[in-house]
């Protein structure tokens, strides 16, 4: 049967799409988008997975917006053809939108169609910036589409008014109002590209407004708020004011590490770019690696210790390769730097008997805790410790100081990636990266050996202090240092710093900037006491 299904995707944060409305993208064969970033929207969806057939449902083939009956006519078209076709429009199929038509010309087609409602920018966008459309003092909203042909003298009470399609009009539109009877100190808010990380919001009143927007160069889409509600924007802004809002932050990580930290980062309002540094490969020679799992099955060992996540990954698939599973660790005892390995660890059905102490999560906090080797209670004095190819020596000598024997494996190698696109390398060099987070000693050099070093307005966020260490020794100077070695502790640190240097500005009234926005001179390299 020929079906549409008719999806909101919200006012513009990717995260407030519903359940269904993601789950019918993932399954769909054709979508008919209306903006231009549906169709990233789409991809982040997706994933790798094969590219569903995108039809423009928006603009014609001359650029020019379609009328709601041409675009009528773009969805019964594709519903025809039998396959599942979402029709992917901004906010709400049904909420100032042309859903109902064409959803009437689908239905008159002899088509099937459902309706997936989506969160409206109506209310999003100033829940968004601050601001309840209704309170227990303002109970009345007027939602008003403007236009020429607009009385405003109806809305000449003191309701609260969320405007659409307003923002060039804004100072007639407010003359309008004022001339009908309503206060010039009324308070008015607009917020344009409300919900994602390059919102806006400039706050006035009837009288001010149309100075206020010019100045600070409001373009559309915007909504407008009218009303004593917005004075509560004062108390109730929360999303403006997250620690690191709109900051530009480069994430030079492994493609398979990176999406948990710009989560993370995207949580405290910024924009995390992932740029790869790395990428992770199996040994030149496996041999090495083929023998000491050998190993491992027949009893060689006493230890196994695991120093990363990609050590684990590098065990479990020659387990993989071999077709054994986690009965081959019978006996053997199992230890993990840290939280994240022995997650990795769990997930094979592996629980470490040794982890270091939450605020020394590293080879040395390992080594703290690790048992000399006594003869008699350890029937056998060796460690398997599989690793990368250009790991520090330190674990190795401190277990051979404590009395064990160590096959040291080269499980996998970090191999410096391509460097990122012209305008990535750019930005970086000039300064238009608020922040970089580094997570090892081989992210900074591959960083500055691909792309070179970062501006010295760039704020730099590091995992610890080896890779503080290297940091410094490229002439960087190291602004952040997490307090553990795991990136939401990192992401906490920077967020930490963002939020007292955007209260040390508003303490000394000075406009909240972005580092960004002030390029010093030159960065003060660090120097060695």
């Amino acid at each position: 049967m020929s079906w549409v299904s008719f999806v909101g995707s919200g006012p513009g944060d990717p995260e407030l799409l519903t359940v269904r409305a993601a789950d019918l993208i993932r399954q769909a064969d054709v979508i008919v988008t209306e903006s231009a970033d549906h169709e990233a929207l789409v991809a982040s969806l997706r994933g790798g997975g094969e590219a569903p057939e995108f039809v423009d449902g928006g603009f014609g083939e001359d650029g020019q917006p379609l009328t709601h009956a041409a675009r009528a006519k773009v969805v019964v078209k594709q519903a025809k053809r039998g396959l599942r076709v979402v029709r992917l429009m901004t906010g709400d199929p049904f909420v100032y939108a042309s859903g109902p038509e064409e959803a009437a010309a689908v239905a008159k087609a002899g088509l099937g169609f459902e309706i997936v409602p989506g969160v409206s920018s109506v209310a999003a966008v100033p829940a968004y910036a601050g601001i309840p459309l209704t309170t227990k003092d303002h109970r009345e909203v007027a939602v008003v589409t403007c236009g020429d042909r607009i009385d405003w003298s109806q809305y000449a009470d003191d309701r609260t008014l969320v405007l659409l399609s307003g923002v060039g009009i804004v100072g007639d539109i407010a003359k309008a109002l004022i001339a009908a009877g309503r206060d010039p100190q009324t308070p008015v808010a607009m917020t344009r590209v409300g919900t994602t990380t390059g919102q806006q919001t400039v706050t006035s009143d009837l009288e001010h407004i149309a100075a206020d927007a010019r100045a600070a160069r409001m373009t559309p889409p915007a909504i407008i708020v009218v009303g004593k509600v917005v004075d509560l924007r004062e108390t109730l802004s929360w999303f403006e004011t997250k620690p690191l809002f709109g900051w530009r932050v480069l994430v030079p990580r492994t493609k398979e590490q990176a999406p948990a930290l710009s989560t993370k980062l995207r949580g405290y309002g910024a924009v995390p770019e992932e740029v790869p540094t790395i990428s992770v490969e199996p040994p030149r020679n496996p041999q090495q690696m083929d023998k000491a799992i050998r190993g491992l099955v027949e009893g060689r060992y006493e230890w196994v210790a695991f120093t990363s996540v990609n050590a684990v990954r590098a065990v479990r698939e020659k387990f993989d390769e071999y077709g054994l599973d986690a009965r081959a660790f019978s006996g053997l005892k199992i230890a993990a730097v840290g939280d994240k390995t022995s997650a990795a660890l769990l997930e094979m059905g592996l629980r470490p008997d040794l982890v270091p102490a939450p605020e020394d999560q590293s080879a040395a906090g390992l080594l703290e805790v690790w048992p000399e080797y006594d003869d008699l209670l350890d029937p056998i004095n060796r460690v398997f410790l599989p690793r990368a190819d250009i790991a520090t020596e330190n674990l190795i000598a401190g277990l051979h100081e404590l009395g064990w024997e160590c096959d040291d494996v080269t499980a996998y190698r970090t191999v410096r990636a391509a460097p990122p696109p012209a305008p990535t390398r750019d930005a970086i060099k000039t300064g238009k990266f608020d922040a970089v987070v580094f997570t090892s000693s081989s992210t900074v050099r591959n960083l500055v050996g691909i792309a070179g070093k970062p501006h010295p307005s760039t704020v730099i966020a590091v995992i610890g202090p080896a890779t503080a260490k290297t940091a410094e020794e490229h002439g960087l100077r190291v602004d952040v240092l997490s307090p553990t070695p795991s990136i939401e502790a990192l992401a906490d640190a920077l967020a930490g710093f963002g939020g007292a240097r955007r209260a040390a500005l508003v303490e000394q009234g000075l406009p909240v900037t972005k580092p960004s926005d002030r390029k010093p001179a030159a960065r003060r390299k660090a120097t060695s006491s």
